[in-house]
């Protein structure tokens, strides 16, 4: 009897059926722990996922993008970008920052998209792979925009303004995009980490970004812990804090709309900075903005001409039309210092 006689034979259709699945399954690399642990999609969540790049220039790291679509949006007004940090942990939290409720009832307000990237690094690998937008990240966000546009029907994903946040190396990463793009960026916030805009010898690796007069209308808040240098000199994160200062001391010597945030209570974790991260992100100024640049992405945002401003390190507030040049040393150990009008 022929062994074969009843036996399914694999046809040319079949063998691009199993094909597909592999593909779906992952792609042409093997997706490693923990980023092979992801919860399922389903409208109105997306996803699409790309392999680590192989021609010079490319993204050296696969990775995963993961949006969200508020119900009821015939047409979407901008994307909240939700960037992770550094370190297999913090990379994999990328692939549910999309499901966030928080984050999400402030993308609906606005009619906005909410995007998680994860970057898949390996353990212990080089963050600024992925944290310099120069190194082929923002070239695959730019595409995961287009791709995800066509997928999820709203093609105006591709050109809409963002409002950034970002841990870390994706403070780095979203101080870098606003660097690169401060006509797309309609706000930012910087938790934890700050891009370089002069070559620091103690970090040879991370190449310094340059500052265009674009960029310093750009509304951003530069937030990190008190034990990551302002209070506490913890070993491992004391640099968070020079690094702010010399941040914040080159936008604001040329005027730019740039604040600091000291969490009291917090080291280089998130803590609870989510509080005023996602109300800053909601304020009117912001409104102002998602509305300013509807249909008109490289509009500016509009500028502030009102206000009190003050150094983080002080007390007393100037009127806005004071330029802030001098960082005093003693420090403001309040969150809100007395005599601080209400900001216009």
């Amino acid at each position: 009897m022929d062994e074969m006689r009843g036996a399914i034979r694999p046809t040319g259709s079949m063998w691009c059926f199993f094909a597909w699945l592999w593909v779906c399954a992952g792609g042409g690399q093997a997706q490693e722990a923990p980023y092979d642990r992801r919860p399922p999609v389903v409208p109105p969540v997306y996803r699409v996922r790309y392999d680590a790049a192989t021609e010079p220039g490319g993204l050296v790291f696969p990775v995963t993008y993961t949006v969200w679509i508020p119900a009821g949006s015939p047409r979407l007004r901008g994307v909240i970008v939700h960037q992770h940090g550094c370190g297999t942990g913090s990379c994999s939290s990328g692939l549910t920052g999309a499901h966030d409720l928080h984050w999400q009832a402030l993308a609906a307000k606005h009619d906005c998209a909410l995007l998680a990237p994860a970057y898949e690094q390996p353990d212990k690998a080089d963050c600024q792979a992925w944290c310099d937008p120069r190194s082929g990240s923002a070239s695959a966000f730019m595409r995961a925009l287009t791709e995800l546009g066509t997928l999820t029907g709203h093609v105006e994903l591709a050109t809409v303004p963002w409002a950034l946040w970002g841990h870390s190396g994706g403070g780095h990463w979203v101080g870098g995009m606003t660097l690169m793009h401060p006509e797309r960026v309609v706000a930012a916030w910087l938790r934890s980490g700050v891009p370089l805009l002069e070559d620091d010898p103690a970090r040879p690796g991370i190449k310094p970004h340059q500052l265009p007069d674009a960029t310093l209308a750009v509304p951003l808040v530069c937030n990190l812990g008190t034990k990551e240098g302002v209070t506490d000199g913890d070993e491992r994160f004391k640099g968070v804090w020079p690094a702010n200062q010399a941040f914040f001391r080159a936008l604001r010597a040329r005027g730019g709309l740039v604040g600091v945030a000291i969490d009291p209570l917090s080291s280089h974790d998130c803590g609870n900075q989510r509080y005023l991260a996602i109300p800053w992100l909601d304020t009117p100024a912001s409104r102002r903005a998602f509305r300013h640049r509807r249909g008109n992405p490289s509009a500016p945002c509009p500028r502030r001409t009102r206000g009190w401003r003050r150094s983080p390190a002080e007390r007393r507030c100037r009127p806005r039309a004071s330029r802030v040049t001098r960082w005093p040393s003693a420090g403001c150990r309040t969150p809100t210092a007395p005599g601080c009008g209400r900001s216009m």
